[in-house]
């Protein structure tokens, strides 16, 4: 994309500049270029909120911590607890279920 060199100007009512901050303010846009350029260019702005992806990252390190704690057990003493490998089992099946939630909600997105 070359210079922003050209100058691009439009008149809009009280309400209508209104609204437009109450939108920039929603997807947490501070630059009204920015926001009128993408919206010019684009057609819309995405917000993603991603706490759920960034929770499912937290409990896949902690999974992946218990299985290295469990795979030292096992090499050490020659033996793993099966409740051990069962709890497993139940946060990655957590997992999967949280994470087919929040690809359905971004496959939604257009």
């Amino acid at each position: 994309m070359g210079r922003r060199d050209q100058d691009v100007h439009f008149l809009a009512s009280k309400e209508e500049v209104q609204r437009i901050h109450e939108k920039m303010d929603e997807l947490g846009i501070r630059s009204m270029g920015a926001y009128l350029r993408k919206m010019a260019l684009d057609g819309y702005c995405i917000n993603l909120d991603l706490q759920d992806v960034k929770a499912l990252v937290s409990l896949l390190r902690r999974c992946s911590n218990n299985l290295n704690q469990y795979a030292r057990r096992a090499n050490e003493t020659g033996s793993i607890y099966e409740s051990d490998i069962r709890d497993l089992q139940e946060r990655l099946e957590e997992i999967w279920d949280d994470m087919k939630e929040v690809l359905v909600r971004l496959s939604s997105i257009q």
